[in-house]
């Protein structure tokens, strides 16, 4: 059997190949667009950096201020006094997804508590996990544990958990970082489920089961008793 060449013309608009290739990427790019905007939303995430400056701010037992460093970023201080303080967020709602942020304690021996409250009933009823920088390369290997915590106030503060439930509520950290320099942190709730993040670990320095009878509310820096401590880059993503 003989074989046969079928020869098909394709007639081409008379087109510029530099507007058609211009074109064409325009398409692309709006699609791409489109795909992340759905994608955002079927998994209900939505990353809001938060607005630092002194008018959004409401602070508990401190005194804050804020400037900004070389980069123009702003940078929340606040004082030392005893007992806890907070500088919640105004308007600040959260539940479940990621809490990230900078902050900046001293390595000064029971002298810096620094750290983020979360799903804030009031200014005594709350979560929060904080960092004790004096004991980040501690040699005492029992201070050197006692590097991040979790509490959950009124009823479960370190006392308690301490003693109630030994290395459970508190870990070392296992990054290199000066304990008066910044360092970042990330929160993870989903649920019940809290699992802190140091620096850029990929697995959680400490993950707990929340002790707090409220899964949401508002967010704030923490710093503890006498503490002072500097944060900036807070960001809230919410997850559904």
């Amino acid at each position: 059997m003989g074989t046969i060449f079928i020869k098909v013309y394709f007639a081409m608009p008379n087109i510029n190949i530099k507007s058609f290739n211009i074109m064409i990427k325009f398409k692309i790019t709006c699609c791409l667009c489109l795909l992340f905007s759905l994608l955002s939303i079927v998994s209900g995430q939505e990353s809001i950096k938060t607005n630092l400056s002194l008018d959004n701010l409401y602070p508990v037992n401190r005194t804050v201020t804020v400037e900004k460093d070389s980069t123009g970023t702003p940078v929340v201080h606040i004082n030392g006094r005893p007992n806890a303080g907070i500088a919640w967020i105004k308007d600040s709602s959260f539940k479940n997804g990621y809490i990230e942020f900078d902050v900046r304690g001293k390595d000064l021996l029971q002298q810096s508590f620094v750290g983020i409250a979360f799903h804030g009933v009031n200014d005594t009823t709350y979560e929060a996990v904080y960092f004790r920088p004096f004991n980040f390369y501690a040699k005492d290997p029992i201070r050197k544990k006692h590097a991040v915590q979790y509490i959950a106030l009124p009823t479960n503060d370190w006392p308690y958990l301490r003693k109630q439930f030994p290395d459970k509520y508190e870990a070392p950290i296992t990054s290199v970082v000066d304990p008066n320099d910044w360092f970042h942190v990330k929160l993870l709730v989903i649920g019940q489920t809290i699992k802190i993040y140091f620096n850029s670990d990929i697995t959680p320095v400490l993950e707990v089961q929340s002790l707090h009878g409220k899964s949401d509310g508002k967010v704030g820096f923490w710093t503890g008793h006498t503490s002072d401590g500097g944060f900036k880059n807070l960001t809230i993503t919410a997850k559904n």
